[in-house]
């Protein structure tokens, strides 16, 4: 249901709010996890390492999903906590007509450039037709991705943060069952693992642009609002284009960190891989929190309630350090029992890869949660110069790094540019939201 973020106590309004957000990046990442498990554990290393390799490349097509989601979310709470339902409407209207657009011409490139894209990354040849198949079926149904990311970001801007939750949770158990009946049954490999993706994410496509059409109806307005406006995409693009800017460079930094592991052979890509996917489960739950912030910032300054924004941050590193602390736990002193669920025994190389790296990072989840909560400010304010200069010095410094660093330590170098880059970027982000420039951005 639609709920108003502007009005009662900000922490348990906040927490109400994003509490369903994190239970979503709970099933989003069982999901993702289980298409590495299933495949290590039914189609062996090699399909493991496939799918590995092909990730970032798959992430730049999420970041144009998830940039999207970003931008529309965040001029939509604005206008919703504004009341300005008629401009809304016209908001939600043209950033659906425009996904739609952009999700075929996307689709049509990345069919065609699958396999440019992974020899770009240095892709061994042992695991290169699994991944160029396992890409290319996942960007055949990158229109469901796309839509599915702009209407959950539509919910939140209305402050429904439940209705994404149950049809992620169906997604994600739906994709983990034919992940199993597709790989381990059927015996399809890789193929298998990227199908049971596309058929899950469609349905739950589907039924989620049914629901935002049905809810709009709803909301009640004096005026006619507009299917298409140039004026408002230009609105949505102020937000969405650095949003979208940014994933993407956070892709195109990982596919250059990818293209450096991958030179170290398949049994690295095959820990790193599953390593990351652990990690970016933790990421993730900060970066939706961070998102949940962004909505809960947008609704407030739209309504002019700017001093309950600094006690909805407060909130929200609260929130992010009870996350931080049990994963931190987890995956340095029970890191390779976590990696035992992507990989056997006879695996010790990859073992050893994603045990390293795990130990590397999980310390500094603290410091990383509080950048994401602070740049959910900035974003959900508009703010995007501030937001783009913290992220870009850490993923520029992040990317620099893992190649100057591998050269004289290897793998270990590269896992150490990530602390590095999350501390630098960090200071940035705590620097631009304790300025409060951040308030004037809303022009209503």
């Amino acid at each position: 249901m639609i709920h108003d973020l502007t009005e009662g106590k900000a922490q348990s309004v906040l927490w109400r709010f994003t509490i369903p957000l994190f239970i979503s990046v709970i099933f989003q990442q069982l999901y993702n996890i289980a298409d590495s498990v299933i495949a290590g554990k039914f189609a062996g290393e090699d399909a493991l390492a496939a799918v590995g390799a092909s990730y970032p490349i798959t992430m730049i097509f999420m970041a144009v999903a998830v940039g999207s989601n970003i931008g529309c979310s965040v001029i939509i709470s604005q206008l919703f906590g504004a009341k300005r339902y008629e401009e809304m409407k016209t908001a939600i209207s043209t950033t659906l007509v425009t996904a739609f657009g952009i999700s075929a011409l996307l689709t049509g490139a990345g069919l065609l450039g699958s396999a440019a894209m992974m020899r770009m990354i240095n892709t061994p040849d042992n695991i290169f037709a699994d991944g160029d198949l396992y890409l290319k079926i996942y960007i055949g149904g990158f229109a469901f991705l796309f839509l599915y990311n702009v209407a959950t970001g539509i919910f939140t801007s209305l402050g429904d943060s439940k209705t994404p939750l149950y049809f992620l949770i169906g997604s994600s158990l739906g994709n983990i069952v034919l992940d199993y009946i597709f790989v381990a049954d059927f015996h399809w490999g890789v193929a298998g693992v990227a199908w049971a993706t596309f058929l899950a994410q469609g349905i739950a496509c589907v039924l989620a642009l049914y629901t935002v059409l049905k809810r709009l109806k709803t909301i009640k307005t004096e005026k006619n609002w507009k299917l298409f406006s140039g004026s408002m995409l230009k609105k949505i693009s102020i937000v969405a284009i650095p949003s979208i800017l940014q994933q993407s460079f956070i892709s195109i930094g990982n596919i250059f960190i990818q293209s450096l592991i991958n030179s170290f052979g398949s049994s690295v890509i095959a820990g790193y891989s599953a390593a990351v996917k652990l990690n970016t489960f933790t990421i993730t739950s900060f970066t939706t929190l961070g998102n949940g912030t962004s909505s809960f910032t947008a609704q407030n300054l739209g309504a002019g309630k700017t001093e309950r924004i600094r006690e909805g941050f407060v909130a929200s590193v609260k929130m992010a350090f009870l996350i931080a602390v049990p994963f931190f736990i987890a995956f340095f002193f029970f890191g390779e029992g976590m990696l035992s669920m992507f990989m056997g025994s006879e695996s010790k190389e990859a073992m050893e890869t994603g045990v390293e790296f795990l130990r590397i990072v999980s310390p500094f989840y603290l410091v990383i949660s509080l950048k994401l909560i602070a740049d959910g400010v900035l974003r959900g304010s508009g703010a995007m110069k501030m937001f783009m200069i913290c992220t870009f010095s850490d993923l520029i410094l992040r990317v620099a790094l893992s190649y100057v660093l591998a050269g004289s330590m290897g793998t270990f170098g590269i896992w150490l540019s990530w602390p590095i880059g999350w501390v630098v970027g960090t200071v940035f982000s705590l620097v631009f939201y304790k300025s409060g420039k951040w308030k004037k951005q809303f022009a209503s």
